[in-house]
């Protein structure tokens, strides 16, 4: 599912304008980013938490040269799930 989808379907559900849900969804993804960017970490109960995963400093190598490459500690984002959420996911996606 795709951003404009979730827009749609959001927008079909509620009876509010579908400019006025895609208003408010890019407010809280923008919301989501500049939170992540301070280091901050953004919870939705029942959903799950927004944080910032430290990679530690490591040796890499770039394949098309063969040479060994340091990349610096850095921040990557990172989302965990909630139990809830899933458990709902477990429950309704079982391998047949």
């Amino acid at each position: 599912m795709r951003k404009l989808e979730i827009i749609n379907k959001v927008s079909s559900q509620t009876g509010i304008d579908k400019s006025d849900v895609q208003e408010t969804f890019e407010a809280v993804l923008i919301t989501i980013k500049e939170a992540l960017k301070n280091n901050d970490s953004v919870y939705i109960r029942g959903f799950g938490t927004f944080s910032n995963k430290r990679r530690a400093k490591k040796i890499a190598r770039n394949i098309s040269t063969n040479t060994a490459i340091i990349l610096d500690p850095h921040y990557v984002p990172h989302f965990k799930p909630s139990k809830i959420f899933t458990t709902l996911v477990k429950e309704n996606n079982k391998i047949v």
